[in-house]
């Protein structure tokens, strides 16, 4: 099949298009080509499309929508919406995601849900970080934002941690939002392959975000070997493994809220997980190449 790549950047280090550069080389794998419109068969595209016309069928691969409101989300969810209603086919990351923009945008009359998936190979090939000096690592990584939580991820590892270990903090955090605490270390930005050596030697991975739907991060640790803990509220759980720690919170009703003003977590409440799907991305591939041939020929 030939496809044509509608707003996927593989430059970028972006969740969707990180997701993209582990989904494209395995649907190249199976005989797929990535093509210009003209001389393509289908389209997929992520999040929205700037194409209001297109000559072929377009899947559309969604990985939330605007609900914040401290922004105009209604205006910000326009393209989105108009790209939904006019796509062939649509891909939700998770239940939760599938639930959120149906209550917004109305039922599809073609969907799925395919969860995201991790390279497990270069997993496998990838050496965990040395550790010579603590008894457990834990760790947590993201493009920190408010709804994302550091500082309830900071506060259970003080409450449950042990007296030899560490938590180690991926991604960007001003200086002025660091807890001091000699048993909390910042990495800052790490590419990929460094992630994976990171938490290849740890034993806890924190995603306390709030109303998060489907996380990379989640996923490719989990694929390492993490016990992750989660919250409740959102796609997380739906991807962190059947023996994760689940946090339960409130249901949310999905209007629209103050996403960047998270409620605080009673770390007490616990509930099981039932969710179990495959991680490895070449079956992800398999189910995006079934869903996109089915797409095309109906």
């Amino acid at each position: 099949m030939k496809i044509f790549l509608e707003n996927i950047n593989t430059n970028s280090s972006s969740g969707p298009n990180s997701f993209a550069n582990k989904l494209l080389p395995q649907l190249s794998s199976m005989g797929h080509s990535f093509v210009p419109e003209h001389v393509s068969d289908i389209s997929l595209c992520f999040i929205e499309s700037p194409n209001y016309v297109i000559s072929v069928p377009r899947v559309l691969r969604l990985d939330g929508i605007y609900f914040n409101t401290a922004q105009d989300w209604n205006s910000l969810n326009q393209n989105i919406r108009r790209t939904y209603d006019s796509s062939d086919g649509i891909i939700f990351q998770s239940m939760f995601c599938e639930k959120l923009i149906e209550s917004y945008f109305g039922e599809h009359k073609r969907s799925t849900v395919i969860y995201n998936g991790a390279d497990v190979d270069t997993i496998l090939d990838t050496a965990p970080m040395v550790n010579e000096k603590y008894d457990n690592i834990w760790c947590c990584a993201s493009s920190w934002r408010p709804h994302k939580r550091l500082e309830e991820n900071i506060r259970y590892f003080r409450e449950h941690k042990g007296n030899n270990d560490l938590l180690i903090v991926a991604g960007e955090v001003p200086a002025q939002d660091r807890v001091q605490d000699p048993s909390i270390v910042y990495f800052g930005n790490l590419s990929q392959v460094q992630l994976y050596s990171l938490y290849k030697s740890a034993k806890y991975f924190l995603h306390l975000a709030w109303l998060d739907h489907c996380p990379n991060v989640v996923v490719d640790a989990r694929a390492c070997g993490c016990h992750v803990i989660c919250s409740s509220a959102g796609g997380t759980l739906e991807i962190a493994g059947p023996e994760s720690t689940i946090i339960e919170e409130e249901e949310w009703d999905f209007k629209p809220t103050l996403l960047y003003e998270p409620p605080y977590m009673n770390f007490d409440k616990k509930v099981k997980n039932m969710f179990d799907p495959c991680y490895d991305m070449k079956e992800i591939a398999k189910e995006y190449s079934h869903f996109l041939e089915k797409t095309e020929l109906e």
